[in-house]
């Protein structure tokens, strides 16, 4: 397996398919998940002439499980220190729930002032804040994310059943077909990554305030949620990043759920295809 090693000493496991002159597609999985979330992504831009990275998030999939720097901050500089091994340039950036904040704060802190990123693209995506504060009264209130941090602690294997048996690709709305491979691939991910990173990384995707990261972007950002995401509510999230960004643009998806990239790969991919083209 291949990995980088950051600057405080985290092995981070990455994937780096496709020709290495081509242009380089990067992908940032969203909590607790891991690189493969992304496999019928790669799998499309491989095939369409792109070189195609993604790495596993320090304590998630086959990254180094360690007990600190499981936060935005980190996050970025690992993502960076990937960047910077494979030498990444005109690279377009793509993130999912917490994978879009780390693109975030990636494009504002690194890669942009590194002249290494082209666009980004944040989907489903945590910014610009979650939590419910009272400069953002449409967040969500605490209580949520401490009953994430408790279910994760009491029965984390359990928990992981849940979540994506019920909201995270909207199973529990009626007349849905449940896909129990999907339901287990995220079981399997989840439960290769580390408890104490998962726990810590609730406080990561819900109390960390984006809006300067997203000030800050200036090259082509496209935003893409679904209009039914039980998991990040896109009234508290696209609807208002789009504002933030200089050079942003909204596409929603009606009745698409958290999970869209997975179910609805098929019109997702295409639009993705057409924006790094474009």
């Amino acid at each position: 397996m291949t990995y980088v090693t950051t600057k405080d000493g985290v092995e981070i496991f990455y994937k780096d398919w496709g020709l290495k002159d081509a242009q380089p597609i990067v992908f940032h999985h969203g909590w607790p998940l891991s690189a493969d979330d992304w496999d019928a992504q790669m799998l499309f831009f491989l095939a369409h002439g792109y070189r195609v990275v993604a790495h596993d998030r320090r304590g998630h999939g086959r990254s180094a499980q360690v007990d600190g720097g499981h936060d935005m901050d980190h996050y970025a500089a690992d993502a960076f220190a990937v960047v910077e091994a494979l030498d990444l340039r005109n690279a377009v950036h793509i993130g999912h729930s917490t994978g879009g904040g780390e693109v975030a704060r990636y494009v504002a802190r690194h890669g942009e002032p590194a002249g290494r990123v082209a666009k980004a693209v944040l989907v489903s995506a945590v910014p610009p804040l979650m939590l419910k504060t009272p400069a953002n009264p449409e967040g969500l209130p605490v209580e949520v994310f401490d009953g994430f941090r408790a279910a994760t602690a009491a029965n984390r294997a359990q928990f992981f059943v849940d979540v994506p048996t019920g909201p995270f690709y909207g199973f529990n709305r009626d007349g849905a077909t449940v896909l129990p491979g999907v339901i287990q691939n995220w079981w399997r991910q989840g439960m290769m990554g580390s408890a104490k990173a998962h726990y810590e990384g609730i406080k990561a995707f819900s109390e960390t305030d984006q809006t300067e990261d997203l000030k800050a972007i200036s090259v082509p950002t496209l935003v893409l949620h679904g209009e039914d995401d039980q998991i990040v509510p896109i009234a508290d999230s696209a609807r208002k990043s789009v504002t933030l960004l200089k050079n942003g643009t909204l596409k929603t998806y009606p009745g698409f759920a958290h999970g869209m990239l997975t179910l609805n790969h098929d019109v997702i991919n295409p639009d993705l295809l057409a924006f790094v083209k474009g």
